[in-house]
This record gives C-alpha cells, structure tokens and sequence, in this order.
C-alpha cells in the first residue's frame, strides 16, 4: 500500500475537521501500541469534539485513501488499536449519554463514553450496562463493541453482542444508516430502495444464503466464541441482526458512531460462595457439576500461582486474607431482589454438592464490602501476571481461549503439558471458569529470533488444541492481529473465505483498520519487542533494582492495561483526569519513553534524552506516584520523570522554577536572615509579580509564608536534653523543610505527642534533607550529595538503630522509596529505609504499652498525600484515628493537584486546580463546619488553603497535641494558633535595595551549599 500524503491529510483535517488534529512524534509515539504485544506507529491521531466530527474525519481521510483506526480505552490485548492508520479517537469529547427509555430499558450513547460513567449515569433509574471486562472503569463503549467485551458478569448478562440493539454505521465510502435486525420484507424494501445500502443488504444475503449450512456447522456453540465475525447473526433464526453481526469486527467493516443498547436491572442483592480446591483442574472438572444446581451471575477461577505472585509482590493481601483453604478458587455470586432470595441459592448449591459453610474450603459473604475484596484478587489478575517478582516478562497471545465448560478440565491438563513441553514455567490459570474462558499470560521469548518462532509454533499448536475441544481460539479479546492469522485452524477455508467476503463488500478498498482479522499481518510480525528491536540501554542516576537494574525495563513495565485512564478513586492519573489526553496518561508517557529508546527504525522520538516531544508530555506529570500504586504493574513515572529530566538538563540551563522551587531547602534556610522582610517581598504586588515571572512561577499561585520562628529555632532555645542514641526510648523527629520553616506547629506538636507517649525525641543539630525538591525536579546529582551529607549527619542513630520519624509523606516516601534507588549499594540509605517510620506508625506499633491518644471525638475530613498513598500507605493512620475517637471520612478523590513544585510552576495552575476541584476542593467545602480537615501533606494543606474553601486544614500531630491540651476549637476547627499567616497589607512592602540583598544572599547560599555537598 503506498503512504497516503500526510501532509496534504493533516492540512485537509484540519481545516475540515471540528477536533484536535495531531501528527507530532508525541502524539503518534503515544498512540503506537495498545495492551498487546504489537506496535505500528500511526499516521496521526485525530480527537473529534462531536460524532459528526468524526464522520467528517473518515471521510476526508477516504479522500486521501489513508487507512482508519478507531479507538476507545485502547487496551486491546490482540492488537486491534495499533495501526499505521489516522487514529480517530473517540474518548476525549465523545462521550455523550444521549437518551435513556426506563421503559424499555435502552439508552443511547456515544462511542467514548466509558462503561462506569455510563452506569453511574444509569444509576438513578436502577438500570446498568450488563456486560463488564475488568477495564470497566477505563474502557469505552466503542471499544466494547468493536471487542465483543465480556467479562466475569457475561455469565448472567452475555457478551456486548447480546446486550446491543441497533447501531448507527458509517462505512468507508460514506454510507452512514442506523442498522438492527432486519426481517426478510424491510430487506427487500432497502435492496428495492436501491445505493450503496441496497449494495450490502444485497451482498449480505448472498453471504447468509451461500454460507449457510457453513455457519451452522463451523460456529462453536459455546458461551464464549468471540473469534471470527459474527456471520452466526445473519442466519435467519436468529433475525438476520445486522448491528450483532458488526459487533466484534474491530473497526475492520464500519466506523460506529452511535449505539442503542439493552439495559439490565441493578440487582438489589448480592452474595459470592468461595469454594476451595487442590488445583486449578480439580476447580475445573466442577463447574459443570455447579451450573446443573445453580444460575449464578458469576462463576469466576483463580488459581494457586496468582495467590503466590500476589503474595511474593506483597498485593492484594486483603482479598487473599478471606479466601477459604485450597490452591485454587471458584468464586460463584448470586444476584436477585431480596438477601434471603441470593443466600438462600448459595446455601441450596453448598447442600447439593455436600458442602457446608462451616468446611474450611468454604467461604460465604452477603457482605459488599467482603465480596469486592474476594472479586478484586480475581479482576486484578492480568496486571499481578504481567510483571512478576522474578522479573519475567510474561505475554498475550493466547490468554483467553475458550472451550465448552464440560470440557473445561481436560483442556486445561493439555494446556498445561502444551507448557511444560515449550518449557513455559508454570503460567498462572484463571478466569471466567463458568463460561469455559480461560485467561493466562505466557513467558514467550519475545526479544530472540528462537523465542519468536517458538512463540509462532505455541500459537499454532495451541490454535489445533483448542480447535479440537470445539472451543474459541478467542474467549474475550478478540483476534486482531494476535490470532487473525489462525482462524482457518478453526473455522476452516470456507468461513474464513466468507469473512474476507463480508470484508470486501463493507471495505473494498481495505482501509478499515487493515491487517486484523482478515488478510492478517503475521502473528509474529509488527511486534512491540522481536529479534530486530535494538533499544539503548542508558547510564542511569536512579538504581532501578526492581527492574534488574535496567531503565528499559522499567519503561517496560507499563503493558497497557490503562487504569491510568480512570475517571474516579484512586490516585493515579491526575493529568490525565484533568485534560483527557493520552498523551498524559501514565501510559501514554511510558509509550513515548519506550519510543526514546529507538529500537525500531521508525521509532517516534529520535533525538533521546533531548526530546522535546517526552518532555511536554511529562511536563504535566505531578509526579504524584499514585502509578506506583494505583498501576497494576507498578509504573512508578514520578521516577521515570527525574531520570529524564536530569539527563534532559544535564549540560545547559534549566527552567527558572529548577532553580527557585528544586533550591527551596536553602532559600528556606536563608530566610531566617529576616522571615519578615522575606514575606514582604514575595507578597509585595510588584515585586511579587516580577519575582514569581523570574523565578519561572505561576502568577496566579500565591506564595507560601514563611513562619516567623522555625522549628529548629523554637526547638535550640528550649532547655533540651541529648537523649542516647542507643536507648530504646529515642527517636529522630525529622525537620524536613516545610515543617520547620513553614508549619512548625506541626513538628512542635509531634514533639509534645511524642513525649506525651514516653519517647525521648531528638533533632539533628546540622542542617539536614532529604532531596526532594532535587530529585522531583531532576537534579540528581546534586540530590546524591544532598542525602550523603544527611546520612553523616544521621550517622549515630543509623548505627544505634535508632528510628526517624517522618511528618512530611513527601519527604518520608524519599527515605523509604526514592534514596534506596537513587544509592542501592549504600549500606546506611538501606538502614535508613528500614528505620523511618511515619508519625502514625511509631505511635501504633512502638507506643509503650498503655498510652492511648488524646480522645478527639469529633468527625474529620481527610485528605491523604499521595505519597503516602504510594509507598507508606495508610493503615497506621486510620488505626492512630480511631484510638483517638476520631470518625474520619478519608476521600478517595484523587491528588490534590498542587504536588510540590508541580502546581507552583508557571503553566500548572490551570490544571492544578481542574484536579483539585474534581474531587478535594469540593469534599472539603462539603465537610461539615465542626468537623476537622486533616491533611499530613504540605502540598495538600497549601492546596486546601488556597482553594477557595474556607478551611485550613491540620496535620494530625497537630490535632493529637491540641488534644493534650483539651483545645480543640469549636468555632474553626480547622485553625491553628502558631500556623503563619499571610502579612498584612502595611507589612507587605519592601524596597528594591533589600529585595536585592536578599537576592546576593540567596546566590551566595547556593554556592556555600554546593560546596558543603
């Protein structure tokens, strides 16, 4: 196929096109793979603002006859969303509920709208899409239906194509027509009618009439055949169904542009029974034997070896800690109108199979709260198999086949000597056992030219398996380019013959996303790895030693499974929840860095550490680490960004914020020359504004104050002693930066809570840091010194053991996650690491026996950091709250949009706050006026303050010591005496000459500073 002119296309989209048109090295770097193991980069990217938009884009790009690949979430896991095409992408604008028919229980809606807004939209009228893949909270409905998605509810409400009504199509040559089940007499109207429509009503006729008796026989009739078109819904027993004839085909026959679908009620009741077995087959050999006695919503598997890598990688404990005794799993839940009704099935199946709640392989729930925990170990299985702890690289390609469920453990027992025979060492065995689905990742040796032909010949030979099991070679993912290639294995020449008739009669010209499904590109062609990809393997700052060291690897660890795409909970990914670009999603920015690193020829970015294009797309990045956590794979960008950014700088001149905001720890110290002229200074309205426009920060970001007395101040004029770094009693109370020289109210509490529960608290007498702000601006060599200096300093409680207590999350998560890679073979950054502890922590788990905090007694709002949210987590915090009565509400709302220097920046402020208001700006103008807001994080309490909610949030140290004193205010609970405040306005001036000395001061800080390190 000879390249379209892109340049002639760009130009004509953009220019015809209502929508952002996009045919930079970013955009197509972060659009050249999906969730499989394929990659082709596309000509451009197209984000239309409305459904006629879109239209106008397929047809302009029919002018220039480039190729078209629609797209939704874009987690396809058979290579369906990659293409060398014009990527329409349909999630950012096109998102739209149109209609809902309680009645009839039918809605409308647009191709982008995503499956939990569209249930959350739902929600008022008890109504719900039935169908739902584990990327329910980041798949979009267009890609449901160009997939066939089911997921573990197909069991009570059948696959997407079940659950579709109608569609409007648009076909590449321009016919556009609203399509459903069309009887024999409507048919003879439209050939009758004559055009295009009557051309392919024609043609399908033809296609259901001489196929036939092929389609009854060559169709496997099983729960889960999503492989091949669905050529089964033209024959006329089942109503000659157009729209369920289109579902599935990928984008290869149609663009949808809009769908009507089939609503199933929101059951009032659930219950989920576990049953317990000695392996995943055993499991297997009974589900037939459970479906004779029980109707269930889901019956869903897990085996042995998930449970063990969600052990080794430390996730998931909850949901292992109430599964009943066994090496593998059925999970089988009940839904209906009343909770007698849901118990009473679970309790009749238990009788039927002579079991009883009361076995130890036996778990019972009718608890929501219990049943997500024990459902979530099985929805999280593709993102705990993907990278396990032994750092294999495990793959797609043959992770959802499926058979009849009667069949279903003897063709697991095949499967397994299929692996043991390839040398394939023990792959995890789960899904949607009530269905015969079977989901599996595999270790192909995707990077050597043996490995991918021993990955070509498992498919073949696993394809023939399958096939001889009456089974699909695809249960739920599709063909794409994966297993397009092996549909003759299971169909046949005739079927498959007939699918490339269905192809040529809705895409002559093979522009519809080319190369899946019909004339296939080779299964082992276009791979992401393959024996040709030669990346660069850079010098690194950060150790990386959860990836063997290895920044490719860690880039690699992104696998496309798109949570970061979420619209709700959680932490990850705020920039992309702010501007719904993929650009800046945790995945799209891992796409851009795997394309720095130039294995293939056609890479997307080609000028390395110096690109332009990874820059901007990390330049949004809050550096928050919610991916850390949030990310099935544990993606930690916030790392990946300070490795980039040093390199990216090494040599030349930095942005101005590097030096204002990454410097922060020194003009912290050096405002203690005059805290009040300081403050008059960044808080004067011209010189404010000139400071902020040269020190590269926004001017619509207040500064922060500087407290009139630091911590340390306060803590050298007190009569203190030296406590023994040996004597069990001691503990560090860390002076990080913000609590020291901007809320010292907060350390000063620590200190009152931590004696007041028998420790003897020390501080460090030299100046000390952590490197944050180094390390998140990507300053890392100067963040080394930094922290060698402060391990010096700390040199005598690191060798007596002694613990650091952390306030700041930030500057805690360093010690705990950032210095041990930032210096892997530093013996004391290991000590170090394994001694801090959060404030919470030590008084939970290392408070003498009888203290108990200050009873607090009142409800609290609480906003955690992200950090802690990442790495230290929160349990000890909860545990801390309720021993002091607190009744906390911890929001799942998301990063609080500021993030350190992130929302300070110039160019941050707009997206800074749409985070914030999406979700903790608002729940905290909801919090109810006698109630506490706690927020242990700077950047959250300053986010707090500034927007625009009348509250100032407290740490809790703060509220434990308020406690002490039984002061806690009525009135403004939220505030706090020795917190400072901003000047007043007769305060605020100052004159040019002493912001000037200030400034020579400043210079001469950094340059003492960097001799000192």
């Amino acid at each position: 196929m000879t390249p379209p002119d892109t340049s002639g296309l760009e130009a004509a989209l953009r220019a015809e096109v209502d929508g952002e048109v996009r045919f930079d090295p970013g955009s197509r770097g972060a659009y050249a793979t999906d969730g499989s193991n394929y990659r082709q980069l596309p000509l451009g990217v197209v984000a239309p603002r409305t459904v006629e938009a879109g239209a106008r884009a397929v047809s302009v790009c029919a002018r220039f006859d480039a190729p078209v690949l629609s797209r939704g979430g874009g987690t396809s896991l058979a290579g369906q969303t990659t293409n060398t095409a014009v990527v329409i992408d349909w999630s950012k604008y096109c998102t739209g509920l149109l209609s809902v028919d309680p009645e009839r229980r039918t809605c409308v809606v647009e191709p982008g709208i995503v499956l939990d807004e569209l249930n959350r939209l739902l929600a008022p009228h008890k109504l719900q899409f039935g169908p739902k893949p584990s990327t329910h909270s980041h798949c979009a409905l267009g890609g449901m239906i160009g997939n066939n998605s089911c997921g573990a509810s197909a069991q009570a409400y059948g696959k997407t194509v079940d659950n579709v009504r109608r569609l409007e199509i648009l076909t590449y040559d321009g016919q556009r027509a609203w399509v459903g089940p069309t009887p024999p007499g409507e048919r003879a109207r439209v050939i009758a009618a004559g055009g295009r429509l009557a051309e392919l009503y024609t043609g399908l006729d033809r296609i259901a009439t001489d196929y036939l008796a092929d389609i009854r026989r060559g169709f496997p009739k099983i729960p889960r055949r999503v492989s091949g078109y669905n050529l089964d819904s033209l024959l006329p027993e089942n109503g000659f169904d157009l729209a369920k004839a289109l579902v599935g085909s990928e984008g290869t026959l149609v663009t949808v542009l809009r769908a009507e679908l089939d609503l199933v009620p929101v059951p009032a009741c659930q219950s989920l029974l576990v049953l317990g077995y000695d392996d995943i087959c055993a499991a297997a050999d009974d589900v037939s034997r459970l479906l004779e006695h029980c109707s269930p919503t889901q019956l869903e598997a897990l085996d042995g070896r998930m449970a063990q890598l969600m052990r080794e990688e430390r996730a998931y404990l909850d949901s292992l800690a109430v599964l009943p005794e066994g090496d593998s799993w059925l999970m089988i839940q009940y839904s209906g109108d009343s909770q007698e009704n849901v118990d009473g099935q679970a309790h009749a199946l238990l009788r039927a199979i002579g079991r009883d709640e009361s076995d130890a392989n036996v778990a019972f729930s009718d608890n929501p709260e219990r049943e997500q925990k024990m459902l979530r170990a099985r929805e999280a299985g593709l993102g705990v198999t993907a990278r396990p702890p032994d750092n294999r690289e495990t793959w797609e390609g043959w992770e959802d086949s499926a058979v009849p469920p009667e069949r279903l453990g003897d063709y697991l027992r095949d499967l397994k000597k299929l692996f043991e025979e390839f040398g394939y060492d023990r792959p995890s065995l789960y899904g949607h056992f009530g269905q015969g689905c079977v989901h599996t990742r595999i270790p192909f040796g995707l990077r050597t030219a043996d490995g991918v032909a021993g990955f070509r010949r498992f498919l073949e030979r696993a394809a023939d398996l399958v096939t001889s099991y009456d089974g699909s070679l695809s249960g739920e993912h599709g063909d794409g380019q994966a297993r397009g290639e092996l549909l003759t294995r299971m169909f046949g020449e005739r079927l498959v013959t007939a699918f490339g008739e269905l192809k040529a009669l809705f895409d002559p010209r093979d522009r519809m996303n080319p190369g899946k499904i019909v004339h296939p590109n080779p299964l082992d062609g276009q791979l992401r790895l393959g024996p040709s990809w030669r990346p660069a393997t850079p010098a690194t700052h950060f150790g990386f030693p959860e990836d063997d060291h290895s920044f490719d690897r860690a880039v690699m660890r992104c696998v496309g499974i798109g949570n970061c795409r979420g619209h709700t909970g959680g932490v990850m990914c705020p920039s992309y929840r702010a501007t719904m670009e993929e650009e800046h999603s945790t995945r799209g920015r891992a796409r851009l860095l795997f394309e720095m690193l130039g294995g293939h020829a056609d890479s997307a970015v080609k000028d390395g550490w110096r690109s332009t294009a990874v820059r901007d797309a990390l330049d949004l990045c809050l550096a928050c680490k919610g991916c850390k956590s949030d990310c099935p794979t544990g993606v930690d960008m916030a790392t990946l960004k300070a490795e980039f950014l040093s390199h990216h700088y090494a040599g030349r001149l930095r942005p101005a914020a590097h030096y204002s905001m990454g410097w922060l720890p020194v003009w912290a110290r050096l405002s203690r020359l005059a805290p009040a002229l300081v403050n008059s200074v960044l808080h004067a309205p011209g010189l404010a504004r000139a400071g902020k426009r040269l020190a590269g920060l926004d001017r619509a970001r207040p500064a922060p104050v500087f407290a009139g007395e630091s911590f340390l101040q306060w803590w050298r004029s007190r009569d203190r002693e030296n406590p023994d770094p040996a004597d069990p009693r001691t503990v560090v109370l860390w002076p990080d930066t913000f609590s020291t020289y901007f809320h010292p109210s907060i350390a000063i509490s620590a200190v009152r809570v931590l004696q007041d529960a028998g420790f003897r608290v020390a501080v460090p007498d030299e100046p000390v840091c952590c490197g944050l702000t180094w390390i998140s601006t990507g300053q890392l060599p100067v963040a080394k010194k930094v922290l060698r200096r402060t391990l010096d300093v700390l040199g005598p409680y690191l060798e007596a053991g002694t613990p650091v207590i952390g306030l700041e999350p930030s500057c805690t998560a360093v010690f705990r996650s950032d210095a041990p890679e930032l210096l892997p073979d530093d013996q004391d950054v290991q000590r170090l690491a394994g001694q801090t502890r959060t404030f919470a922590e030590q008084l939970v788990h290392h408070a003498p026996d009888g203290w108990r905090p200050p009873r607090l007694a009142r409800p609290a709002t609480v906003q955690t950091h992200c950090h802690q949210h990442a790495v230290m987590k929160f349990d000890a915090d909860r545990e801390l709250m309720r021993r002091a009565r607190l009744d906390p509400e911890v929001l799942d709302e998301g990063c609080c949009g500021l993030a350190g220097n992130f929302g300070f920046e110039h160019g941050h402020h707009e997206v800074s706050m749409a985070v914030a208001e999406q979700g903790v700006l608002p729940a905290v103008r909801a919090a109810a006026p006698d109630s506490l807001v706690l927020a242990d994080g700077f950047s959250c309490r300053t986010q707090i303050e500034q927007g625009g909610t009348g509250r100032r949030a407290l740490h809790l140290a703060e509220a434990l010591a308020l406690g002490l004193d039984g002061n806690l205010p009525g009135d403004h609970p939220e505030r706090s005496a020795d917190r400072p405040s901003r000047p007043s306005r007769t305060s605020r001036w100052a004159t040019t000459a002493s912001a000037a000395a200030l400034a020579a001061g400043a210079v001469l800080g950094v340059r003492r500073l960097g001799r000192r390190t």
